[in-house]
């Protein structure tokens, strides 16, 4: 009777009837009735009582609130699901892609597309290395080298040993470091030419500025604070908010792409967007401004650069020169055409015929100017190539620090430094610049800023200043002074020289001869002012042919001034009288420089080619000129007359500031960004 007895207490102690109703009781950690006998319990591994109290009181709660219960199934779900996803975008899926419901062809075809990928980053190794043992055009550098022939097949059928983690991060270092110590021996052997040519007085003779700490004192400037203009209220910072942006740069020199781009970069950083640049070429001084402004630079322009772009709305390329890498990137990633807008800022058939092979394979293509966009139209055509891609004309502008400066209205002003009061610093700048350059109130000061190179024309500049400056009077009025003295009047002088007109027209000529006859034009009443010496971009050569001739005219080369390239040019605008383009070839593209000096109600004399003529309006703007030699004569005609009709300088400087202010300020070019980025990317 006892054993039975010790049967039933023990069965009714583990698995008691009420227990065996609900599972709840179970795991409540209850106790047995006060009226039970007292057992010894088995030797068990469960939970001590108090801890199992707890820990079922949770429990119980969580099954009580089966909301909580799905949201957590639910979350962990999406949670793999991206997880998944990620991984088979960035191309992690090297592995058995069984375990994701693919197919093993398809992981076939991924594993190639990962070799074809690191054969193209291989590719972009060593076609630098040989670009860095062969000499080259130090303008075009690495962007213009001759692009390879054809990128080589995956291999088929050889089988892949999958590295860990370790050791690929060890060859991606290494690579890496081989890929920076090309890219500084190809900055150097690009330098070694430029150091040829100091930037003294001794080999320029006038060397003036920069004059950034007087813009900076005078205008009360303060770069750091005026970076970010964005306009929240316009169409173009409600369509970038958030985004994701690549910008391609093909160089850093302080020229009118990588400026623009720069810019651009800018732009979309003040409206809240996300910005990457990729820089093919470190060539040029815009490095310090893109870390200044907190432009993110990848430094890998291979596989980094390729995956940087996948994950971005939008890739924006700033250059002709950038086919390469587009080429490069649609091999890596084959999709990514619908995701590229190609800004192109060139107008040389060598850069249609290195980017002719891309042209239909990008979203969008945007040019500066009409000119520009028949231009490469004809290109095609004569090439049998159909463009397909969608094409748009995004003319430059002035950006808002310029037209800060220049007393134009924009979203730097504030009640202290309104446009009236930006008008009379100014004026005050421009004193100060020229009091240092040494010029007085007579002095008209023409200047020319940009690469200084054959296409820039400024050795044209310079013969046309020496054909003004070197003008001798004519030979009537030497053979006249001497009869003038001996008394001679009218009728003879007419008769012994054929003068034609009526007697009273030839005394007053002979009068007004005997007033001005102890008077002469002053030499130095021209200046000439070259800028953007010791830029990148520069051709040593063409430098110093201008050296040479400049020796062998003294006269002219008293009247030569020199500035070193800065990114303060408004002081330099603010001291000119008179602004040259003299593109030769095509022409300028657009002319950057050239709506810069129009805001600041500067006269324009141009070469008739190209995007000038579609920015400059003859003799209401400025004055145009033939290319070539043939020009160097009409351009000193127009500087001669500008030099004797201040008045009409000042009313053709005012005709080119309302231009730019009714065209090119920042909110027209954005306005027109605004349709490109609407069209390239999806709306949100």
């Amino acid at each position: 009777m006892e054993d039975n007895h010790n049967d039933d207490d023990l069965w009714g102690n583990v698995l008691r009837p009420s227990s065996v109703k609900t599972f709840k009781s179970t795991l409540s950690g209850r106790s047995t009735p006060r009226g039970s006998p007292t057992l010894k319990r088995l030797s068990s591994g469960r939970t001590p009582r108090r801890d199992g109290r707890s820990t079922a009181a949770k429990f119980t709660w969580f099954r009580s609130n089966r909301l909580v219960y799905w949201l957590l199934l639910i979350t962990l779900w999406t949670y793999g699901g991206f997880y998944i996803q990620s991984r088979w975008a960035h191309g992690e899926n090297k592995g058995n892609g069984a375990g994701f419901g693919i197919d093993q062809q398809k992981v076939n075809v991924g594993s190639e597309e990962n070799t074809r990928r690191e054969l193209i980053s291989d590719e972009i190794l060593i076609d630098v290395k040989k670009r860095n043992g062969s000499k080259f055009d130090s303008s075009l550098n690495l962007s213009m080298a001759e692009r390879s022939n054809d990128i080589l097949p995956p291999r088929v059928g050889v089988p892949k040993k999958r590295m860990s983690r370790k050791e690929r991060r060890g060859l991606r270092g290494k690579a890496l470091e081989r890929k920076k110590v090309t890219d500084k021996d190809a900055i150097r052997g690009a330098e070694a030419e430029e150091e040829e040519i100091r930037m003294t007085n001794s080999t320029f003779r006038l060397l003036v500025g920069p004059f950034g700490s007087t813009e900076d004192r005078i205008l009360e400037w303060n770069r750091e604070k005026r970076s970010g203009t964005c306009d929240r209220n316009e169409l173009f910072a409600r369509l970038v908010w958030s985004r994701n942006f690549v910008l391609v740069f093909h160089e850093l020199s302080m020229t009118g792409a990588p400026l623009s781009m720069l810019e651009l970069a800018t732009e979309l950083l003040s409206c809240g967007a996300t910005v990457h640049a990729v820089i093919l070429n470190r060539r040029g001084g815009l490095m310090a401004e893109l870390t200044r402004r907190r432009i993110k630079i990848i430094d890998d322009k291979a596989e980094h650069s390729f995956k940087a772009a996948m994950k971005a709305d939008l890739v924006i390329a700033g250059s002709a020169v950038c086919a390469q890498w587009i080429e490069h990137y649609l091999a890596f990633y084959s999709a990514g055409s619908n995701q590229i807008a190609w800004w192109i800022m060139e107008n040389r058939e060598e850069y249609f015929d290195r980017s002719k092979h891309m042209l239909n394979r990008v979203k969008m293509i945007a040019f500066l100017s009409e000119m520009q966009s028949k231009q490469w139209l004809n290109w095609s055509k004569e090439n049998n190539i159909t463009l397909t891609t969608q094409t748009a004309v995004i003319p430059l502008s002035v950006n808002d620090e310029l037209a800060f400066v220049a007393g134009i209205s924009c979203s730097l002003n504030t009640p202290l430094a309104n446009p009236e009061r930006m008008l009379q610093r100014r004026q005050v700048l421009r004193d100060a610049v020229r009091q240092e350059m040494g010029l007085t109130d007579d002095d008209m000061l023409v200047i020319s800023l940009g690469s200084i190179n054959a296409a820039k024309g400024q050795l044209l500049l310079v013969e046309s200043a020496n054909s003004v400056i070197e003008e001798k009077p004519s030979q009537t009025k030497i053979r006249l002074k001497p009869l003038l003295e001996a008394g001679l009047n009218a009728t003879s002088l007419a008769g012994k020289f054929h003068l034609r007109g009526s007697p009273q027209k030839l005394k007053n000529y002979l009068q007004l001869y005997r007033d001005n006859s102890d008077q002469e034009i002053p030499a130095h009443a021209l200046k000439i002012l070259i800028g953007s010496v010791g830029s990148k971009s520069n051709k040593v050569m063409y430098v110093k042919e201008i050296l040479d001739f400049l020796s062998k005219h003294p006269n002219v080369s008293n009247s030569v001034l020199w500035s070193p390239t800065t990114t303060h040019v408004a002081s330099l605008y603010s001291a000119a009288d008179v602004y040259v383009t003299n593109s030769q070839g095509l022409g300028e593209t657009f002319g950057r420089v050239t709506i810069e000096a129009m805001a600041f109600g500067l006269p324009v004399l141009g070469t008739d080619a190209g995007g000038t003529t579609e920015i400059v309006e003859k003799n209401i703007t400025g004055r145009l000129h033939p290319l070539g030699r043939p020009g160097t004569k009409v351009l000193a005609e127009n500087l001669r007359y500008l030099l004797k009709n201040p008045s009409i300088r000042q009313q053709m400087g005012l005709k080119g500031r309302e231009k730019v202010e009714r065209m090119y300020l920042k909110r027209h070019m954005y306005k027109l960004f605004f349709e490109l980025l609407f069209k390239c990317m999806r709306v949100k």
